[in-house]
């Protein structure tokens, strides 16, 4: 057994590591036009796109009846709004909700994220600046450091934050009050939040990814905001490469625009929506270079699995991080790879869509997919 000096640096070094794979992989992700991570250009030109009001939010529509109802209440009582927490894939709106709620309240937004706060005092630092009823987000909830986040416990259910002065057995603890506030967190991992936490959200959605129908809408009013003359045989055609995604879905319209503004008249249709996407290497599933690369490893190399994500990656000439953070969870989602205890296996999907008979059922290659296997379980996504 590890003794406690040990475990604590190897642990302080694991997380190290752990940060540093992550922020690599962040990066490999925004090199990718099918990226749902935001770029310096999306977050510039997000601003301008984004709905300030619930109204005008499109898509979630139970998510946005339900905050509708959560926000016109406390407005009523006079009170501020119980804290909210938003989880989903990145690209589908929790920021842009984040400030709807404020515009809604109007009252400020306070904005910040979760790899900042890494000490009680960087926290205690915004909280006991906050006006009354001013709203607080915090991006990525889930990687907020220990110390600061137990004083989120007591801040968010007391309305209080315990600061220390001194240190050793001489340090004195101060109780500082601070103005009601409502925390908007959003999480893409919803699983990694401790218990504690998640339990003082008062409401708390999940996003879904969008339907074409409400991308194609979307895609229109971006349009419409950038100056962008579509028709809508071209925003159907670029709503049905972007993944579900909004924030896909206006990138595509920014790279379409540029195409068909240097190659043509200036206006999107469907053909120049799709020689622009071809040119960019987006198929008509969304599938971009390195997805693509993967399901033809996958089935040409290895008869369509299963093979380890190592031997996997290797293949492709990435990194496992790599194929799993960024490839992996498209592809299980459409249907097209499944992780199982052995390995990664196609389905049959992903042989027809490289143009290929797919194997015989019970025979080598063969995987059911998610419409054979019923309800998904761990052995479609374990």
């Amino acid at each position: 057994m590890k003794g406690a000096g040990e475990a604590g640096g190897g642990g302080a070094a694991g997380e190290a590591g752990e940060r540093v794979a992550r922020d690599a992989v962040a990066r490999d992700d925004q090199d990718r036009v099918v990226s749902p991570l935001a770029d310096a250009d999306d977050r510039d030109i997000e601003g301008a796109l984004r709905p300030k009001r619930l109204d005008e939010f499109v898509g979630q529509a139970r998510v946005r009846e339900q905050l509708g109802l959560v926000l016109t209440g406390a407005m009523r009582r006079g009170r501020a709004p119980d804290h909210v927490l938003l989880s989903g894939p990145p690209g589908l709106g929790k920021t842009t909700i984040a400030m709807i709620i404020a515009a809604e309240l109007g009252v400020p937004l306070r904005i910040t994220s979760g790899p900042v706060l890494e000490r009680a005092g960087d926290l205690a630092a915004i909280l006991s600046t906050l006006s009354q009823g001013e709203v607080i987000f915090i991006d990525e909830i889930h990687r907020v450091a220990r110390p600061a986040e137990e004083m989120l416990y007591l801040a968010m259910e007391d309305f209080r934050v315990d600061v220390m002065i001194g240190k050793g057995p001489g340090a004195t603890s101060i109780p500082l009050d601070i103005a009601p506030f409502t925390l908007v967190g959003a999480t893409t991992r919803a699983g990694l939040l401790p218990a504690p936490l998640r339990d003082r959200f008062g409401f708390t959605a999940h996003l879904d990814f969008y339907e074409p129908a409400e991308l194609g809408v979307i895609i229109r009013r971006s349009a419409g905001l950038l100056g962008v003359a579509l028709r809508d045989d071209g925003a159907d055609e670029i709503a049905g490469r972007s993944r579900g995604t909004p924030r896909i879905a206006n990138r595509l319209l920014r790279r379409v625009r540029d195409y068909a503004e240097v190659r043509g008249d200036g206006v999107i249709t469907k053909a120049a929506a799709r020689a622009a996407l071809e040119l960019y290497e987006v198929d008509e599933s969304g599938l971009d270079r390195l997805d693509r690369g993967v399901l033809s490893a996958l089935v040409h190399r290895f008869g369509g699995g299963p093979v380890g994500l190592s031997t996997l990656a290797v293949a492709v000439g990435e990194e496992s991080e790599t194929v799993e953070v960024v490839a992996e969870p498209f592809l299980v989602r459409a249907g097209l790879i499944m992780r199982t205890p052995r390995g990664r296996v196609a389905t049959p999907a992903a042989w027809e869509h490289l143009g290929l008979p797919p194997p015989e059922p019970g025979g080598p290659g063969w995987a059911a997919g998610p419409s054979r296997t019923g309800p998904p379980g761990d052995t479609l996504f374990g």
